[in-house]
């Protein structure tokens, strides 16, 4: 690439090393980068520890960004999304914990946020392109003419999960650096190229939620105290008085406050009659799952049923199951063998090979 003919690429720099390495790709392989960070919090609805050299988009984080971007003689912006992300995710957040599911926050930030606002953002601006740091990558299918989304090449850091809700346009556009490499080789990029956060520590928790108490955050987030009830046993059983439904998720075994002569887990949710249903492990598994707020990729439909591989959460071992749309927007997957703790709220993404067919809510 030279001169005039340089595609434009916005890419979105959160001060990590993986973002960051990302741009030094992008400006080595000839694009006319221009580096972005984006403000996610507004100060009333920052967590209290907002300084923290790992949160998202902290002070030392845009500061981080902003080193790397002068490094490589970037042109660099702040972008304010706190009213989308409040709204897009932090609203979402809230209301799936207090209707009995367990969130991924950060699915709701890739698809209304990150790349979402930030793809139609980068178009307003003329830019070709949007990239980030996600290991994943992006094809164009000859054959069926659709863009499809694959794993990262890293199998520990693939973060394919996270986009399944791309649609084809987004997919065009989007540039994803990383899939090929391994984290190894990122840091090792980012140490030669100088960047000061070459060995920077990643953060494994919500961003808005850094403590890790969801049910805390939901409270002064709404200025709502939760409702107590009663778990009860799968049979209708009333064991004793929870703490407020927000406060617990399918699996669960710690924090119940109530002794039982056998493990005792969270097997259920009922939001209407504000009951924790408890039972035992062996009543944690089933074989099969209804989503819905369907986003298919590598298909338009899936009318037969499909033999895929499939994830009920980020960490889950993939899964031989079979998929068939029963709706819509709505498909029910049945697994060859029952799962563990299926829960309401999570995404399920299915797989064939390393291509991401597509995925939906757990309903």
């Amino acid at each position: 690439m030279s001169g005039e003919n340089k595609p434009r690429v916005l890419a979105a720099m959160s001060g990590g090393v993986d973002s960051s390495v990302a741009a030094l790709i992008l400006q080595r392989e000839g694009y006319d980068a221009i580096g972005v960070t984006l403000k996610l919090f507004s100060g009333e609805d920052g967590p209290e520890d907002f300084r923290g050299e790992r949160a998202c988009c902290s002070l030392e984080s845009v500061e981080a960004a902003r080193s790397v971007a002068n490094r490589l003689g970037m042109p660099f912006y702040v972008f304010n999304f706190s009213g989308d992300f409040k709204r897009e995710v932090m609203d979402r957040f809230v209301e799936t914990y207090k209707s009995g599911g367990t969130p991924n926050p950060c699915i709701s930030c890739n698809r209304y946020v990150k790349l979402g606002k930030l793809i139609h953002r980068a178009a307003e601006i003329g830019c070709d392109y949007t990239a980030t740091g996600h290991y994943a990558r992006v094809e164009h299918d000859p054959g069926s003419g659709r863009w499809l989304l694959k794993k990262g090449l890293d199998g520990d850091k693939d973060q394919s999960y996270f986009l399944y809700n791309l649609s084809q346009n987004q997919l065009s556009r989007l540039l994803l650096p990383l899939g090929g490499l391994t984290k190894a080789r990122v840091r090792q990029l980012a140490e030669e190229a100088g960047f000061i956060n070459a060995h920077r520590q990643e953060s494994q928790d919500i961003c808005f939620v850094p403590d890790g108490d969801y049910a805390g955050f939901i409270e002064r987030y709404t200025g709502e105290a939760p409702e107590p009830g009663d778990f009860v046993g799968t049979a209708g059983q009333v064991y004793g008085r929870h703490r407020g439904i927000i406060r617990y998720t399918v699996g669960q075994r710690k924090g119940l406050g109530l002794s039982f002569p056998q493990p005792m887990y969270v097997c259920g949710i009922d939001p209407k009659k504000n009951r924790v249903i408890l039972g035992e492990d062996r009543e944690l598994f089933s074989d099969r799952l209804i989503a819905r707020d369907l986003n298919l990729i590598a298909v338009e439909s899936i009318k037969e049923p499909m033999r895929v591989t499939a994830k009920i959460r980020y960490r889950h071992k993939e899964q031989p199951a079979a998929a068939v749309q029963t709706g819509p927007d709505e498909l029910t997957l049945r697994f060859d063998r029952p799962q563990r703790a299926i829960t309401r709220g999570q995404a399920v993404v299915m797989y064939d090979g390393d291509t991401v067919i597509g995925g939906g809510t757990i309903c």
